[in-house]
């Protein structure tokens, strides 16, 4: 059975692949994913307030509508609060590129273009395989137009594109009123692979104490459904690869993912719900599905369920949606 894919032009073993998260922290977390089999490695994410906290342009996103409320501060952990600083990061990259043979894929999380370009040139040579910029920024000003976040992804990605040879990646959100041409936007501009989709992690309230608190809750497979229409929407319009993130837990779920037409179907929450094992129970259930049905290899399933491939491509339009509130029954 020939599990092999390829991703952003590295050639992968099969499909699964370790999404960014803690398990990156140590070179045994490394060593542990390789174990089990996983394809490839994303590490945690070396975030912009680590490189540039002191600069200007990003004190002045992160302390907007501070002096309204004074624990508003207190969201952003100091830099001695980060398991690892800049250039333990970089450290790591390098002492993980000698301990695993598996692609090592490093991470960068933030908003602007400030020190990204500097670091984005580490981090290759250090030795990454591949770059994932994870753009994390939440919209909240009325007055500023879609456009201007639009662009700002944009140009986050064409700064560090000019700047490496190493593929890049783009972790999208899906809140965008035009995904579709975000998406191209960004293939155009350079981007090697999109990553879909990136979970923002919703505050609670606390009821008692009358404050709001951040609150980490692992996916669930329900959670899959929007990136996976959204990569059966984009696949075959895109020169650059795709990936799955988010709700991938069991083997229909990665199969799933590859038949929309992803090359790379991410894990997180799923190693932490049943342990970095689990990837052998993934690869074995993808390879026995695969031959209970007839396939022989992942290159001839990608892409046999995305929107240019069904029997009826408005399924993934507004059709479905109105097929499915008629055909719901509630329980009684």
């Amino acid at each position: 059975m020939d599990l092999t894919t390829t991703y952003m032009g590295l050639k992968l073993k099969h499909p699964l692949v370790s999404a960014a998260s803690p398990f990156t922290h140590t070179l045994d977390g490394f060593r542990r994913l390789e174990d089990v089999g996983i394809a490839a490695i994303v590490m945690h994410s070396l975030f912009e307030e680590q490189i540039v906290g002191e600069e200007n342009e990003l004190n002045f996103l992160t302390t907007q509508g501070t002096e309204s409320f004074a624990e508003a501060l207190s969201y952003f952990p100091r830099p001695d609060h980060f398991v690892l600083g800049p250039e333990e990061y970089l450290t790591l990259i390098s002492d993980a590129k000698k301990a695993v043979k598996v692609p090592v894929i490093a991470s960068l999380n933030g908003v602007t273009t400030g020190g990204w370009v500097e670091y984005a040139r580490k981090i290759q040579q250090a030795g990454a395989d591949a770059l994932e910029l994870n753009v994390y920024y939440l919209a909240t000003d009325p007055f500023q137009p879609g456009e201007v976040v639009e662009r700002n992804y944009v140009e986050v990605l064409k700064t560090v594109r000019s700047q490496v040879r190493i593929p890049v990646a783009v972790k999208l959100s899906p809140f965008f009123s035009n995904l579709a041409n975000m998406a191209r936007r960004l293939d155009e501009a350079g981007a090697d692979g999109l990553v879909l989709f990136n979970r923002f992690y919703q505050p609670d309230l606390d009821l008692e104490n009358l404050a709001v608190w951040p609150n980490v809750e692992l996916s669930t497979s329900v959670e899959m459904r929007l990136p996976l229409r959204w990569i059966g929407i984009l696949y075959g319009r895109m020169k650059c690869s795709l990936a799955a993130t988010t709700g991938v837990h069991t083997v229909e779920d990665a199969l799933k993912a590859v038949m929309a037409g992803a090359d790379a179907a991410m894990l997180c929450s799923a190693l932490y719900r049943y342990g970095t094992s689990h990837v052998a129970t993934l690869l074995a259930g993808i390879e026995k599905w695969m031959e209970e049905h007839g396939y022989s290899s992942i290159a001839e399933m990608k892409g046999t369920l995305s929107q240019r491939a069904v029997a009826e491509p408005a399924a993934y339009e507004r059709a479905n949606y109105m097929k499915t509130i008629q055909s719901f029954r509630p329980m009684v």
